[in-house]
């Protein structure tokens, strides 16, 4: 309904477009011809027709439009703030009524200084504020949906490639800018009011999922920024740009074989991202009070404070494995031994989490399990539908019923289903404090936002005032 409502509205738009070549002393059948009609407005506004090179710039094509757009309303004297703003917001409603008006004519190319000098307009204080505040809110608005934007690191589940208060810049055209799928938001909320809390967009306007071409496809390994898909469900029930943003590595991509075996990823058959960075849990037996809380935050060491008790000499750390044998090394330390979720520890269930007893899969003991691909065909049984089940209703919107031992899915029993969009298994380095895919499954390539590239400030609250900013992460690419 919306398709043909836009389409329904742009022709009209059109439609006064045409009635103002016309004034204009042009063909009125130009204003329909997508590229000509730009080219036609360059010759009636006096701007130089190479500006149309420019229309094949992403981003910036949509400034060269609007900037040749008002200047054309500016031809035919609409240049007040309200009839600029309805020129942009409203122009299936002005233009056929300023067509049709037989006091609207044609003055001339408004850049030139003839123009200038026979029709003078003097802007306002208060409109040249108003101009620059709302150029630059688009501007920025664009940059940040399209292009990049900036990104916090929050948690500590990508130490130690990332930092907790690293800043990032996260890239939209790597993996190709998404379409909004709730265009109408206040500017430079993701999904609460600041300060007065409520939605920060509305639904009024929904978009189907549609991405623009990028520069490449999700590598396996690469950092990326994503919408964490469970908050589809209560309390948030978001749409799906609005989730909030989670940021891992994307150890499997759409067909991978993934599993975990005693803490080592495999990816078909192999062990993959093996690196020295990679945290884990190491259970560290010392004498009571053993270990300075201070060499701690010296070094950086992750204290699981939920399970460590130092009164007992009993502590837990997420740390890499260098940095264990470091901890060895230290006086008092009576043991160092890492932790291992088995298959006899059901408080670390991993995805799907379902029956126990049937599936006894951990944080470090799970699968294999296929990521889907477009167009995959799994088969459907009792094994296999706990792990697909989610994708194929809450993420490919279908409806699935279990009738004793029938599988119906959208009404209709089958055995298979073939998925429709791409899919990845993210991970955080941090093995043991990353909630992730192991949690809650497969991310949908819907939600992916982008491509993390650098860290362009790093800020350590633990820090001593001189020490405060990581001046040697400035910069620095993220791998």
């Amino acid at each position: 309904m919306w398709y043909i409502i836009f389409v329904v509205l742009t022709i009209v738009a059109h439609y006064g477009l045409f009635l103002l070549f016309k004034k204009a002393g042009k063909q009125g059948w130009e204003a329909f011809i997508p590229f000509y009609n730009v080219y036609v407005m360059t010759q009636l506004v006096g701007r130089p027709t190479w500006w149309l090179a420019l229309l094949l710039v992403p981003i910036v094509n949509i400034f060269v439009f609007y900037s040749l757009y008002l200047d054309l309303m500016k031809a035919f004297g609409k240049q007040r703030f309200w009839e600029t703003a309805a020129a942009v917001i409203v122009p299936f409603i002005v233009l056929p009524l300023w067509g049709n008006d037989a006091a609207v004519k044609y003055r001339g190319q408004p850049t030139t200084e003839e123009f200038k000098k026979k029709y003078p307009y003097k802007k306002s204080v208060g409109r040249e504020w108003a101009d620059a505040i709302i150029f630059a809110t688009v501007a920025a608005s664009l940059i940040r949906g399209f292009l990049i934007e900036a990104y916090m690191i929050p948690t500590g589940s990508m130490e130690r490639r990332l930092l907790v208060g690293d800043f990032l810049f996260v890239s939209k055209l790597n993996y190709g800018p998404r379409i909004p799928n709730t265009p109408l938001a206040f500017p430079f909320a993701h999904h609460t009011m600041p300060l007065i809390g409520g939605k920060a967009y509305s639904e009024w306007i929904k978009i189907d999922y549609k991405r623009l071409p990028g520069f490449q496809n999700i590598e396996r390994n690469d950092v990326v920024v994503f919408n964490y898909p469970m908050e589809a469900d209560e309390p948030f029930n978001r749409p799906v740009d609005k989730r909030e943003n989670y940021i891992k590595r994307a150890v499997g991509i759409p067909g991978d074989e993934i599993m975990m075996k005693d803490g080592r990823l495999v990816v078909n058959g192999n062990q993959q991202y093996i690196s020295d960075d990679l945290q884990t849990s190491y259970i560290v037996i010392a004498e009571p009070f053993g270990i300075s809380q201070d060499i701690l935050v010296k070094k950086r060491y992750d204290v699981d404070l939920e399970n460590t008790d130092p009164s007992q000499g009993f502590y837990v750390l997420h740390i890499t494995e260098k940095e264990a044998e470091d901890v060895r090394s230290w006086s008092n330390i009576k043991e160092v031994k890492e932790v291992i979720y088995g298959t006899d520890n059901e408080n670390y269930a991993s995805f799907p989490n379902y029956n126990w007893n049937e599936r006894k899969w951990t944080y470090d003991n799970f699968g294999p399990i296929k990521v889907p691909a477009k167009g995959w065909t799994v088969k459907l049984d009792h094994w296999t539908l706990p792990l697909y089940q989610r994708a194929i209703t809450v993420y490919e919107g279908n409806t699935l019923d279990v009738s004793g031992n029938d599988i119906l899915v959208n009404g209709q029993k089958t055995d298979s289903y073939t998925f429709k969009m791409d899919y990845y298994w993210m991970m955080g380095d941090n093995r043991h404090n990353s909630y992730d895919s192991r949690g809650w499954g497969f991310v949908p390539e819907d939600h992916i936002v982008g491509k993390a590239l650098f860290t362009w400030l790093s800020y350590d609250k633990d820090g001593s005032f001189l020490s405060k900013i990581r001046w040697n992460r400035i910069f620095k690419g993220i791998e």
